[in-house]
């Protein structure tokens, strides 16, 4: 995940954390007046009740800010979308992505794309860029609607049952459980619990089997079922004597296609490294030199001197190397560097470069020639390739070896691109040692995080600080600025630092557990960042909120602690309310306006990019989500979602609120913005499906422990009763489903193959008519354009079934939305699935072997430099000075139109 995501995180974690730090001074300041009897014989004499109570008045303290917020970032976007193209709709345009990939443009009105962006249905997305993008979007919708049916069904219960409990409590806390004194009013909770906590259980199951039926349309598709990793299967751990390709052979027999058993590279690597960093340092200079030159010459036609247009013909391109530079820029000037920093001798840049790069070239050919003969030590990790997707399963779902824990495990589907090739020579024994020591500094990390919360949550009150210390007197000395910046700018960036550090520090302890590919990584960054959202964002502020709360009381009369307890949990509530508001005002505006990219993007470009190499990368490169830090946040809104419907139930309808924003935000971003490096196949879904049933458990198990507190045992065994009945449904569903989230049954593998024959008959007959109808939809307006894209395919003949109504389309997910039915929404003809014999002859080799020498990209000049440069560097390593060049003021600029410069390589779909 880039730099401004793990931003937007420390935005978005900021106010929990900083909440449950206010809470930690309260309650210490409580103490000190509890122990100086400040409290008095009033039990709720100095508690936080009276003064901070989230009444109506409070709340719109809060939404009033956070709306003109939104409302701004909101205008902001308006017109800033319409001038900064490539920062709000790169995804229309951008040459790096194929036709396909791309989205159709919205209009350019302030307001009038609306009603087209809402056309745009979300199979948009499973068509034109991930499965993983198009899950997420769903998840945030899933889980709106889940929220809005769950104030359906406990608003106009318990609203009045909490109303009228004669409690005492007033505005927003009047509707909370904690209002509720009569005990048989609390079987409303109960029954209310049974139907609204069964309905998340089934929303998970019936999500469950949709995305087992996409997934397996999707990766049984020719768009997925052609591609080289899907045929592909690698196997850590693999013993030392199996790394042998007889062996190999041998054992996977005729339907083994070709394998790579993976080589220790470290020193070829280093190699590799050197050679392009030497390269890319002959670029800048070589780039330097010819912008020197053309820099001169400029400021020679403004006194009146020689104009050198074109003159550099074939005679003096082919003179001794840097004679036309030479005219321009004297010797003295030319690019150097110090071999070694400040006192290294100096020398000529280029000609190092140049020097540098006869030896290496060489050197590396030679040594990859000798590992793709074999010619090297090999690791214990092997990929083989099977010549169709049914042998590949097999072998997957097949015990490879007699041994425990030996050619295990193995992965299916793992792009090269996302291969960590240094945790290919983790072996089976290491692997577990890694996982029980990286699990652990997690549960640490996730435990003791609040040491260094804790610390800048001191330094955002110091004045409390001091009154509870005397002997801190002397800050009071300092002058009254530097005071201010202390305690209120400083807080505010150690924080944010923190909680951009967080999603490095789980990526980094999930690499180091031996995960071998990129999107293992992130499945188990959204374990563990979940993890750390329920604990530290969720349970410590909701626990030090309520006992914040009646802290006083409780330190006066330690036997009312129950009942207070029970009466302030319900109000930890209130905060969630505000929680929600500014998800779903400030942080979805926010994420649509980038403010923070934009200005980064057109600062760092103009200051940073000195070559058309780099002008060309941040152009053509897009922000990418980090599935693992992205699904846990929101995850995370509906299990607070959850757990608080019963208990305040006004939660919900911020809920649904909150998420819809957040999805329409994200719809935006994914549709035109953003773009997929990291494939998990969907598997973020059915994780994050499990996860949102934390919020079930902790439901029942605060209504338990609440009921427990007020004495009713009625309720306590209804609620046992359900959650053992809760638990035994989630056990048998988790046992039924796991095994389709992991493998391709062979039943559909078959069905498949016979399905397409049969559609290949209809779809050569339907061909010409469809190529006059797309011509003719040219014309027309976006709506029809997106719906002849992800509509039901129409060569597919009609649906399996007779189309349902809204009721038996939900209840019924295994026949309306089963595997023949939504295949139809799976792309086809999305890109040709073929491959380059040298693509596939490295495909699966570590990118120290396969990497070829860069190409270098130079701006061309009027004077001929480039053309002399690109003439004597080219006898070491090829460089071109087309598509780049300088405009009339000498600024460096390189041909948009084109959007393909010498330097793109088409992508290749692994």
């Amino acid at each position: 995940m880039n730099t401004l995501d793990d931003f937007n995180h420390a935005i978005q974690q900021r106010s929990p954390s900083a909440l449950t730090l206010r809470n930690v001074i309260e309650r210490r300041a409580f103490s000190f007046c509890a122990n100086t009897n400040l409290a008095g014989n009033n039990p709720k004499a100095g508690s936080a009740q009276e003064e901070s109570d989230p009444s109506l008045s409070s709340f719109l303290s809060t939404l009033i800010p956070v709306a003109l917020v939104a409302l701004a970032f909101i205008t902001g976007f308006l017109i800033l979308r319409r001038i900064y193209k490539r920062n709000y709709e790169p995804r229309t345009f951008l040459g790096s992505l194929r036709e396909q990939e791309r989205t159709t443009p919205l209009p350019n009105g302030l307001v009038n794309w609306f009603g087209t962006f809402s056309k745009i249905p979300d199979s948009f997305v499973l068509n034109h860029q991930s499965l993983d993008a198009f899950l997420l979007l769903r998840y945030l919708k899933v889980s709106s609607a889940t929220c809005l049916v769950g104030c359906c069904i406990t608003w106009p219960v318990l609203f009045p049952v909490n109303a009228t409990g004669k409690a005492g409590e007033k505005q927003l806390n009047l509707l909370t459980f904690g209002n509720v004194v009569d005990k048989n009013r609390y079987y409303a909770h109960v029954f209310i619990a049974w139907i609204f906590l069964g309905f998340v259980f089934y929303m998970v199951a019936r999500e469950s089997i949709y995305y087992i039926n996409l997934r397996q349309a999707y990766l049984l598709s020719p768009l997925y079922a052609n591609r080289m990793s899907s045929r592909t299967v690698l196997f850590t751990s693999v013993p030392k004597a199996y790394l042998d390709e007889g062996i190999l052979r041998r054992m996977f027999g005729k339907s083994l296609k070709n394998l790579w058993i993976a080589n220790e590279c470290e020193e070829i690597e280093k190699l590799v490294e050197e050679r392009d960093k030497v390269a890319m340092k002959l670029e800048a200079a070589e780039t330097k030199l010819i912008k020197l030159a053309n820099t001169n010459r400029l400021k020679s036609m403004k006194k009146g001197g020689q104009n050198s247009e074109a003159s550099g013909d074939a005679n003096e391109a082919n003179g001794e190397s840097g004679s036309l530079a030479a005219r321009w820029v004297p010797i003295k000037k030319r690019p150097t560097h110090h071999l070694k920093p400040l006192i290294g001798k100096k020398v000529d840049t280029i000609n190092w470069c140049r020097s540098e790069l006869e030896r290496l070239i060489p050197k590396i050919d030679a040594l990859q020639a000798d590992y793709r003969a074999g010619k090297a030590e090999f690791i214990p990790s092997v990929f083989v390739e099977f010549f169709t997707q049914s042998e590949a399963q097999s072998a997957y779902q097949r015990l490879s070896h007699h041994h425990a824990l030996h050619m295990a495990p193995r992965f299916i589907g793992v792009n090269p691109d996302e291969v960590i090739w240094k945790n290919l020579k983790i072996n089976w024994a290491s692997r577990v040692v890694r996982n029980i020591v990286c699990i652990t500094l997690v549960i640490l990390l996730i435990v003791f995080w609040s040491i260094p919360v804790g610390f800048v949550g001191i330094l955002s009150n110091i004045k409390a600080l001091i009154t509870l210390a005397p002997f801190l007197n002397f800050l009071n000395k300092i002058p009254p600025q530097i005071f201010g910046i202390i305690q209120g700018l400083l807080p505010s960036v150690l924080l944010a630092v923190l909680m951009a550090l967080l999603p490095i520090i789980l990526r980094l302890m999930a690499k180091l557990s031996g995960a071998p590919s990129l999107s293992a990584v992130e499945l188990r960054t959204q374990n563990f960042y979940f993890g750390f959202q329920i604990v530290q964002v969720f349970l410590v502020t909701t626990l030090t909120s309520a006992a914040s709360a009646s802290v006083t009381s409780i330190l006066c009369k330690p036997t009312d602690a129950p009942s207070l307890l029970a009466t302030n949990l319900p109000k930890a509530s209130n905060f969630y309310i505000s929680y929600f508001i500014l998800q779903g005002l400030t942080i979805s505006s926010g994420a649509v306006l980038g403010i923070a990219g934009l200005v980064l993007f057109r600062l760092l470009g103009k200051f940073l990019d000195s070559t058309p190499r780099k002008m060309y990368k941040r152009w053509s490169t897009l922000s990418a989500l980090g599935w693992g830090t992205v699904f846990p946040v929101y995850t995370n809104l509906a299990v607070i979602a959850i757990t608080y419907s019963i208990i305040a139930p006004l939660v919900l309808g911020f809920a649904t609120i909150g998420l819809y924003l957040v999805y329409l935000a994200y719809r935006y971003n994914i549709l035109f913005v953003t773009d997929s490096n990291i494939d998990t196949k969907g598997l973020v879904y059915p994780r994050a499906l499990q996860q949102t049933t934390t919020g079930v458990y902790l439901a029942i198990v605060c209504l338990i422990g609440l009921f427990g507190i007020k004495a009713a045992p009625g309720p306590i065994a209804l609620m046992v009763v359900f959650l053992i009945f809760i638990v035994l449904f989630h056990l048998s569903l988790n046992a039924a489903l796991e095994p389709l989230l992991k493998f391709l049954p062979q039943s559909l593998e078959a069905e498949e193959q016979h399905l397409m024959a049969n559609e290949e008959g209809t779809t050569t007959s339907s061909s010409a008519p469809n190529s006059s109808a797309g011509n003719n939809e040219k014309a027309g307006n976006l709506h029809n354009n997106v719906s002849s894209i992800d509509s039901p395919r129409k060569d597919l003949g009609p649906a399996p079934h007779k189309k349902p109504n809204l009721i038996t389309k939900f209840l019924r997910p295994d026949i309306y939305t089963d595997y023949h039915t939504l295949r139809r929404l799976v792309p086809t003809g999305f890109a040709e699935i073929a491959y380059d014999p040298v693509v596939e002859r490295d495909a699966y080799y570590h990118p120290a072997i396969s990497s070829q020498t860069p190409l270098l990209w130079v701006p061309r000049d009027q004077m001929g430099v480039s053309r002399q440069e690109c003439l004597h560097s080219g006898k070491v390593i090829p460089m071109t000075d087309e598509g780049a060049g300088f405009d009339e003021k000498g600024g460096l600029v390189w041909d948009h139109e084109n959007a393909r410069p010498p330097i793109w390589q088409e992508k290749i779909y692994y």
